[in-house]
């Protein structure tokens, strides 16, 4: 029996029609963006001021956010497998699914005042997060090598409109959340709720042809010989590209600098007598310095390069940790500076590690390894998320921001170890 393309690609296109559909999937991926930001706000928001009420202590404040991280490490895992097999409109769709699900768990666990069941609801919504991330790399899949971070860029400023809206609708969505007889807290994560199931459903319906399984049947096709672009001999598929360790260890120290600092601000700002709505305005405000500067970010990661970009995230981390270790806890103005640069750092960090991923990689084994890459991410943010609470407790606001800070700064010896990572087009 012939082996059939998949039936979402029945003919190669051409090139005309290879950047017509790029086009048309990044626009199916900026509408599925827009919604999930919404979603994954709420976690970042109010989950710890949500745990804290639950269980009662600020030490375990940082539990939630290690949970979603946690679940999303294994969504990531998963939406990577089952997107190298079925391509990232099944894999994307189930994703967002999950994490809807899991927030519609956490309403009703604030609802019960069921600390089981919240924790794992929050477990379950990570997936949201997770996918919500992992989407950037379908922006690139069809991208030309020297668009590929602009490209990764475009999915993530999407996210903005939806990330900075849901920090700063926690009052009415509380208010909601009141009238229907639930707590305040429980709000923000009716939305979450909404939002991942309808960017599930985007991508589910609209993301036709899929761009991964166009990119691998193009690849597929410039197969001329053995040891071609796609080509995966065992020894070959064993060995791991130092363009991807190094986009890695990238990611992988901003995500733990600014989950641990983000995780305990609302925390420290609720501390110094600050409401839901300043905490909702430095959240978003940070939010939106995390995606708002993608366009220029990735433009910036074309030109200039991924490495210096790498390194500039280093540097601005740092920036953001001392400033919010010298913020006295009533200054907003500080606390808004601190959270700003926070995002930025991080923003300047995942497009480099994006880049630097891509690069690296085949469609041969790409999508699995993206996968495999965020689950450290995301490991690496519920590493950072548990310990925040543990520091704060035992120390300090002002130890967590500097230690955050520096911590970034183990980047550039990194960098500076691999100056030329390997890079593979395709």
């Amino acid at each position: 029996m012939p082996v059939l393309a998949p039936p979402e690609v029945p003919v190669l296109p051409s090139p005309d029609e290879l950047r017509t559909l790029q086009r048309r999937t990044l626009t199916v991926v900026v509408a599925s963006q827009v919604l999930g930001g919404a979603g994954l706000a709420a976690g970042v928001t109010v989950g710890a001021l949500l745990a804290q009420d639950m269980l009662g202590t600020d030490r375990l404040a940082g539990v939630p956010t290690m949970l979603f991280t946690l679940g999303s490490a294994l969504a990531a895992f998963l939406v990577g497998r089952i997107t190298q097999r079925a391509g990232r409109r099944v894999g994307l769709g189930l994703g967002f699914a999950a994490g809807g699900l899991g927030a519609v768990g956490v309403v009703v666990a604030a609802a019960l005042g069921a600390v089981p069941l919240l924790l794992v609801s929050l477990f379950v919504y990570g997936a949201g997060t997770s996918t919500n991330l992992q989407a950037r790399y379908a922006g690139t899949d069809l991208a030309a090598p020297d668009r590929r971070a602009t490209a990764a860029s475009v999915a993530m400023v999407s996210t903005t409109l939806g990330a900075v809206a849901g920090p700063n609708l926690v009052e009415p969505l509380g208010g909601l959340a009141t009238s229907l007889g639930l707590p305040a807290l429980a709000g923000p994560f009716l939305l979450a709720a909404v939002a991942f199931l309808a960017a599930g459903g985007t991508l589910f319906a609209l993301l036709r042809p899929d761009p991964f399984l166009v990119a691998k049947a193009l690849a597929r096709a410039d197969v001329t010989e053995p040891g071609g672009p796609d080509d995966a001999s065992p020894r070959t598929a064993r060995r791991v590209p130092a363009g991807v360790v190094v986009g890695a260890t990238v990611m992988v120290l901003t995500q733990i600098a600014m989950v641990a600092i983000m995780t305990m601000t609302p925390v420290h700002m609720r501390g110094h007598g600050h409401d839901l709505s300043d905490v909702g305005l430095v959240i978003g405000i940070h939010v939106a310095a995390m995606f708002l500067p993608s366009l220029v970010t990735g433009v910036l990661v074309d030109k200039v390069g991924r490495l210096p970009m790498a390194v500039a995230s280093g540097v601005t981390l740092l920036l953001a940790g001392i400033t919010g270790a010298v913020a006295p806890g009533d200054s907003m103005a500080l606390l808004v500076l601190s959270l700003a640069l926070l995002g930025l750092g991080w923003n300047f960090g995942l497009i480099a590690g994006t880049a630097l991923i891509v690069d690296a990689t085949t469609p041969a084994t790409r999508a699995r390894t993206q996968g495999t890459v965020d689950v450290l991410i995301a490991l690496a943010g519920a590493g950072g998320g548990a310990m925040s609470g543990v520091v704060m407790a035992g120390s300090s606001y002002a130890t967590l921001a500097l230690g955050g800070g520096v911590l970034s700064l183990l980047l550039i010896p990194v960098l500076f170890l691999t100056r030329r990572p390997s890079r593979a087009s395709a």
